[in-house]
Order: C-alpha cells, then structure tokens, then sequence
C-alpha cells in the first residue's frame, strides 16, 4: 500500500517558513488541516488546505510538527489528548536527536513516530524541489518506509534513511559551520559584489539561503545538536592557528 492510499489527511501544527513550503507541495496530494496561534480565519491559503484548531491537526492520518524544538513538549501536550491510534507523528525540526528523544519519551505508545529533516528551504527551493535530499528517521513502527517512497517516487526528492545520531553528526559540519560562516559574513556588510569570483559569489549565494531563517533554526543547529560544540571548537581551532601562521610570516 502507498503511502498517498493510506495517508488522506495531514495537519501541520506551525505555519511558518518551512509550514507553508510543506503545504504548498502537499496539497495537490492530500486534504491539509493548518494550526498557527498566527492564522486567522481570514488568511488566503492554497485550495485544499483549510485552518484548524490542534484537536484537528491530531485526528490527522500524519501529524508534522513544523515548530521550533523549544515548542516541542508544549505542542507534543496539546495533542496528545487527541491523537488516534495508528496515527504518524513526525517533526521537521533541523537537527534530529533531542527532538526524536522527546517524541520518543512524550507521545503516547500507539503512534508511529519518524524524524524528518528536509535538507532545502524556501531559500534554496525556488525552481521546485524536484532532484533536493530530505532525511528520514524510522522511530517507531514501519510508515517510515512508506512516506519515503511517496518523497522519491511523487515528490522527486533524494531520500536519505539515517538515524538521529548519524544525521547530527554529519550536520554539524554540514549546517553547523555553513551558519556560522553566513553569519561572519553578514556582520562584515556591505560585502563586494562588483569585482567578484565565481567562488565568492558561491558564498553570497550560501549565506543569502540562510540570511532569513529564524534565529530560532540557527539556536537549534548550533546548540541543540550534540556535536556541534566540538565541531565549532576544530573550527576556531584552525581558524586561529592560521592566523598565528599568518602573522608569523
């Protein structure tokens, strides 16, 4: 059974950024229930996809948490009251071992539960997302499997299955130094942007992908994943040491 067969409905609790990306290649798919303390039942959204309270997002066949990792245990309360057995509850969140422990520790025993992380944002994904990598992590029960050939096979994307350790060890290199570098940049404004080379205008382009994410994403990827310290301290490490070498000559 496909995963678009056995999946009709999904709610998406956080209606930010990376909420409304979601929704808008999701909902030629599938019925959409929305939920954002910031929504109103005014607000203009894409056919299919309808504003709802958290009792709605959770009588979904799969729940995404689109909310940042402080939210988690907040959220993850509200809904469990209503959350049906069978159910799929996966969060987004950018690194994946704390939040997976927290779903692991909060949801109740009779919902799967998968970590997803989405490798691209509205930044990165202006010409579709078609060809672009998001992560999977099985938790609990099998509709891991499932959702990812429904990401490879409908969505295009490159599917990646990792565990929660794995994906944040690779991205504290990946992210971690990626968003410490933009941010350097950013405080070194006004940046040339005449007499550049291909691979200084690589760096602008990294660092305007990331210019606009919530400094919430940043906190995350710099505090909340375990690994990140270290790879921040080899990074100064080096750093500092080819300054030293510098001044020497």
């Amino acid at each position: 059974m496909s995963a678009k067969t056995s999946i009709k409905t999904i709610g998406i609790l956080g209606f930010g950024a990376f909420g409304r990306l979601t929704a808008q290649h999701l909902s030629s798919h599938f019925e959409l229930t929305v939920s954002d303390p910031a929504l109103s039942a005014g607000d203009f959204l894409a056919a299919n996809v309808r504003i709802g309270n958290v009792a709605d997002v959770a009588r979904c066949d799969l729940v995404i948490l689109a909310v940042p990792i402080g939210e988690l245990p907040a959220v993850i309360n509200e809904l469990n009251p209503h959350l049906r057995p069978g159910c799929i509850v996966a969060d987004v969140v950018s690194v994946k071992v704390k939040p997976v422990s927290i779903m692991q520790e909060m949801l109740p025993p009779f919902v799967d539960i998968i970590g997803l992380h989405p490798l691209f944002g509205p930044q990165s994904t202006l010409d579709g997302i078609a060809g672009r990598k998001i992560c999977i992590c099985p938790v609990r029960g099998h509709s891991a499997w499932r959702i990812a050939a429904f990401l490879r096979r409908i969505l295009g994307l490159k599917v990646y299955i990792t565990t929660p350790v794995e994906h944040d060890r690779e991205a504290a290199i990946v992210q971690g130094i990626t968003h410490l570098i933009a941010k350097v940049l950013v405080q070194m404004e006004p940046l040339p942007r005449r007499l550049t080379t291909a691979s200084f205008d690589k760096l602008l382009q990294a660092t305007e992908m990331v210019r606009g994410d919530a400094e919430s994403v940043f906190l995350a990827i710099e505090r909340d994943n375990p690994f990140s310290a270290e790879m921040r301290q080899r990074f100064f490490e080096f750093a500092d040491q080819l300054k030293c070498e510098l001044e020497e000559r």
